[in-house]
């Protein structure tokens, strides 16, 4: 599903600790790190894409996590030309991305990146919770920016609570 502008609908997921560092997760077979992120079906709300991935990503199912947020809007990001995905009547120039912050409840042995048939991780670790901006791929940068700049004093203020 792509919008009117070439854009295609998709959820970003940050998932913390008690600590506050986030799940930052390897792309199978490839040096490629990034937060797990996925396409909104037609029929879905970005909430249920979001479970959804959560559970064909990470094998996290609702029980695991506590939803603290989302951002107010869509945060875009373009593709670079080379991969740029052309299909007869559509163009998808890049995503326009609804980023939701949850804290993992259950135990980190409940994270399995091989929970489903095709895998789109192989390892994932917790880090700190802006190095993800340092290294994402490039065109991806400003987005995690302005996801995590957003979100992050619903998380800071959790763990002053805490």
């Amino acid at each position: 599903m792509i919008d009117q502008d070439g854009f295609r609908p998709n959820v970003g997921i940050i998932i913390h600790n008690d600590a506050g560092r986030v799940l930052w997760a390897r792309r199978i077979g490839q040096d490629a790190w990034q937060f797990p992120q996925g396409g909104i079906k037609a029929h879905e709300s970005p909430v249920d894409a979001l479970y959804r991935e959560l559970q064909e990503e990470l094998g996290l199912s609702p029980i695991h996590v506590e939803l603290i947020g989302q951002t107010r809007d869509w945060l875009r990001y373009r593709l670079p030309r080379r991969y740029i995905r052309r299909r007869p009547g559509t163009v998808c120039i890049g995503q326009k991305q609804r980023w939701f912050l949850l804290r993992l409840l259950g135990d980190e042995d409940d994270v399995q990146v091989d929970a489903s048939e095709r895998p789109e991780f192989d390892h994932w670790k917790w880090v700190n919770y802006w190095h993800p901006t340092r290294e994402v791929v490039f065109f991806k940068r400003g987005v995690y920016r302005r996801a995590l700049k957003e979100l992050a004093p619903l998380l800071y203020r959790r763990l002053a609570y805490d």
